[in-house]
């Protein structure tokens, strides 16, 4: 890919989105920091331009319509076209989340957030993209959302505490994705999965053990695959997740 190479992520003003969006932008891309509060995205770029990536901020709330249609816009006019799509963008609901015990509202806005914003966006910028000679999409999972790891005798650094909203919104992700797979076979999107691992966020508490740096690593390179890379796979730095 050329150093014009034009990116989109998601949720890239803080944590392991902002760090996805620094690991592009260390490659000479043109990085469209997406997050919907005006201070933090603008903040998140002028920390990205002062590192010497060129950033640029795309005002965008995954959860509606009007949003994803101006932020595809604003690309559209700004470059002409897409080459990479990061989502990342995506909440927990907070926590407990036992299935007895969770609020049905709960599981409604994680999915909004998780699946629907992906779908919603992502839909919103597949005209650029196959515009694009190497379009890559990366969609931000975990392998909490893994019904083979969740179903085995894992530690919680694999499987996660029970949540009832959250874990089963990553899975419904993958199942989506691999739904993108399908319907743009036979063109040259490679769609892939990515997990970061459990990395210290503010979405976590700041409780896991990986760095948002460690965790972006992954979704830089399937961002930079090259055309005859792999699609339609789950993965994590180890290699593949099981789905």
């Amino acid at each position: 890919m050329s150093e014009r190479t034009i990116a989109l992520v998601t949720g890239a003003n803080k944590g392991i989105g902002y760090e996805i969006a620094a690991g592009l932008g260390a490659l000479g891309w043109s990085v469209g920091v997406g997050a919907r509060d005006d201070r933090r995205r603008e903040t998140a770029v002028e920390k990205l331009r002062a590192a010497g990536v060129d950033a640029f901020g795309v005002p965008l709330d995954v959860t509606d319509d009007a949003s994803a249609t101006a932020a595809a816009r604003l690309i559209e006019e700004r470059a002409g076209r897409l080459d990479v799509l990061v989502n990342n963008a995506a909440i927990t609901g907070g926590m407990p989340q036992e299935p007895t015990r969770v609020d049905p509202a709960t599981i409604r806005t994680v999915v909004e957030t998780n699946v629907i914003g992906v779908i919603r966006v992502t839909n919103a910028m597949l005209p650029m993209l196959r515009r694009s000679a190497s379009p890559r999409i990366v969609n931000m999972s975990s392998s909490v959302g893994s019904l083979t790891r969740q179903s085995e005798a894992a530690g919680e650094l694999t499987v996660g505490p029970v949540a009832a909203a959250y874990s089963p919104s990553k899975t419904f992700l993958n199942a989506v994705t691999l739904q993108y797979v399908r319907e743009l076979s036979g063109t040259n999107i490679l769609i892939n999965v990515a997990c970061p691992g459990y990395v210290a966020t503010d979405l976590n508490g700041f409780r896991g053990v990986r760095t948002p740096e460690q965790g972006a690593a992954i979704a830089v390179k399937l961002a930079t695959l090259p055309d005859d890379g792999p699609t339609g796979q789950f993965f994590e730095d180890a290699g593949v997740v099981p789905w």
